[in-house]
């Protein structure tokens, strides 16, 4: 059995199950990626939830997974060649985990390289670009009297919105028929941009039928369903 004892970050979350993977999260749109992917696909997984109330995130041991801060991270006991394999940014871990396991990531090159390149939209774009609609919507940037840097969001997120939704066009998912890793990274955001950021009739979300359509049979799905609320955050 691998001993993950050498990492750190197994100080502050002592892995209970040292054979399975190791997922240090939160219920973020960012951080559902993770946990949603594991749910669809059955992968074993440990979840450890790191607390932003308690800034677990600044500590040294989750420091020392993810230099960066953020969330979700993963320590994967059975990473290349058996070797225990430490990794961040969810985009990065979504490909991982799909080539790892063979799912949700088509075997096909051309149309593995089309779903990459819709994660990459994802990364670059929807997650950006709603965050930031996010924070001057509903947090401290409403109190902002001049509107202009939400309002560049509101624009900006309106014309990702309208791409996705020309592209969801006569397709049940963003590779047609076929559910994959760009529709779980695509979605949580659209989801909380509407949703916990409250900001769907800023962006006129009702006139982009395809994208509702598909969001609705993406959140209906059982592992989604669970996905969407693990780690729990009570």
């Amino acid at each position: 059995m691998t001993d993950l004892n050498a990492f750190p970050i197994t100080k502050k979350w002592p892995a209970r199950h040292p054979d399975r993977l190791q997922v240090y999260s939160l219920p973020t749109p960012n951080g559902v990626k993770v946990s949603i992917f594991l749910e669809e696909t059955g992968l074993p997984y440990e979840m450890h939830k790191v607390d932003f109330a308690t800034n677990d995130q600044m500590t040294p041991e989750f420091l020392s997974l993810n230099p960066n801060n953020k969330i979700p991270a993963i320590l994967d006991p059975d990473g290349p060649g058996g070797k225990p394999l430490a990794l961040f940014e969810s985009g990065a871990i979504l490909l991982y985990l799909a080539e790892k396991t063979g799912k949700l990531l088509p075997a096909d090159a051309a149309r593995r390289h089309e779903t990459i390149q819709w994660l990459m939209f994802q990364m670059g774009g929807i997650g950006p670009m709603f965050g930031q609609l996010g924070f001057f919507h509903k947090f401290a940037g409403k109190e902002f009297e001049d509107k202009r840097p939400r309002d560049r969001y509101v624009a900006e997120s309106r014309r990702l919105l309208g791409v996705v939704d020309k592209h969801l066009a006569g397709k049940d998912w963003m590779m047609g028929d076929e559910y994959t890793i760009a529709d779980i990274a695509s979605f949580p955001w659209i989801r909380n941009l509407v949703g916990f950021y409250g900001a769907g009739e800023l962006v006129e979300f009702s006139q982009f039928k395809n994208v509702q359509r598909v969001l609705d049979a993406f959140v209906a799905r059982p592992a989604v369903e669970r996905g969407l609320n693990i780690p729990p955050r009570a």
